[in-house]
């Protein structure tokens, strides 16, 4: 009976089935429909979840599909769970790195111990969290570990940089419900270096999930890569979190002039007062308000020089191309070379020629 429950299904509405991508394997996608567009099927379908492919349309227009992305399905095939994304909705947010969309939040999960808590590489962290625009929770793993003198030496110092972290152990279960109140009913990126404890606070929090877990590399004092690809979870709670592969040096691609948005201790002092100049960059401009005594200035003054650095390779680069073109040799292999100025190199056309041809005939007969 229950191997023909699929053939039986009507649908007793017009409602078009829509969904969330959950994860992507190569050309398939899967998608977990809602379960209003699913209350129009009587009876309910086996399972909310399809294997799907994508429209020939969509390739066509170039319609990318992401993990995160909301979609219209059409043609379920409900005995052999599959179905075909047939219309992707507006985005609310995008990621690149990690490819992820309608994301509402960034978790980044460091540890306290084991290994250490690098200020220089949180700070990294933080202001690669900051460009997207995306509310930004810290949560800071293993405070098992440290005691609460020192537990409480992190808490103020991370206060002073615009940030209040959630302590938490995934091994003592300390402070992991209101870290559950901050997830719940949203879509949560979360990212943090390797071996810090992101799998096990997963595994934690969606038992269902079984992420391989690593463990640190006593030679490096650093994790190893468990995660490899992007995929969301669901919370028991509600929300969806996404996972993404751990590193360690996120590169930062903002602009120069962009960097000071994301210190909070710096949009702190521009909010009391103003800069002398519109275009300062808080290096050592005279009468500049952000230039100071605060910890993660030194921090500032790194990323900057990494910034301008950037900048200016990639103006060279425009540049080069701007007067270079690429060519592709024998064996894939690719070079440039100049490229030849048209007035100079262009060949005159033939009625140019026979105008100078004619305009020379007639100085001889003259």
């Amino acid at each position: 009976m229950s191997a023909e429950l699929p053939d039986l299904l009507t649908n007793s509405g017009t409602n078009t089935l829509t969904g969330t991508v959950l994860a992507i394997q190569a050309n398939y996608y899967q998608v977990r429909l809602d379960l209003e567009s699913l209350s129009s099927f009587s009876p309910p379908p086996p399972s909310p979840t399809l294997l799907c492919t994508r429209r020939t349309r969509l390739k066509k227009i170039g319609q990318r599909v992401m993990v995160g992305d909301r979609v219209e399905v059409e043609e379920p095939d409900w005995a052999g769970g599959r179905g075909a994304i047939s219309q992707v909705f507006p985005r609310k947010a995008e990621l690149d790195r990690p490819p992820v969309a309608n994301a509402n939040q960034i978790l980044l999960v460091f540890a306290l111990a084991e290994p250490d808590l690098d200020p220089y590489q949180l700070s990294r962290f933080l202001v690669k969290a900051e460009s997207t625009a995306l509310r930004v929770c810290l949560c800071l793993n293993k405070s098992d570990l440290l005691t609460d003198t020192e537990q409480n030496q992190w808490l103020n110092r991370l206060q002073e940089w615009g940030y209040c972290p959630f302590l938490i152990s995934v091994k003592t279960r300390v402070g992991l419900d209101a870290l559950l109140t901050q997830l719940r009913d949203r879509i949560t990126v979360v990212s943090g270096p390797s071996g810090v404890g992101k799998s096990s606070l997963i595994n934690w929090l969606i038992p269902q999930a079984n992420l391989r877990v690593g463990a640190v590399s006593g030679k490096l004092a650093r994790g190893r890569h468990t995660t490899r690809h992007v995929e969301l979870f669901e919370l028991p709670q509600g929300g969806l979190l996404a996972d993404t592969p751990g590193f360690n040096q996120p590169e930062l691609d903002c602009a120069p002039e962009e960097l000071a948005a994301y210190f909070p201790e710096a949009q702190q002092r521009l909010a009391v007062a103003d800069c002398q100049f519109s275009d300062c960059l808080h290096r050592d401009e005279p009468n500049c308000a952000v230039r100071g005594e605060w910890e993660r200035y030194a921090h500032y003054l790194n990323f900057l020089e990494e910034a301008i650095a950037r900048q200016g390779k990639l103006n060279r680069t425009a540049d080069e191309e701007s007067s270079l073109k690429l060519k592709t040799k024998s064996h894939g292999r690719q070079s440039y070379e100049p490229k030849l100025e048209p007035k100079k190199y262009r060949r005159p056309s033939r009625r140019t020629q026979q105008q100078e041809l004619q305009g020379l005939t007639e100085e001889f007969e003259e």
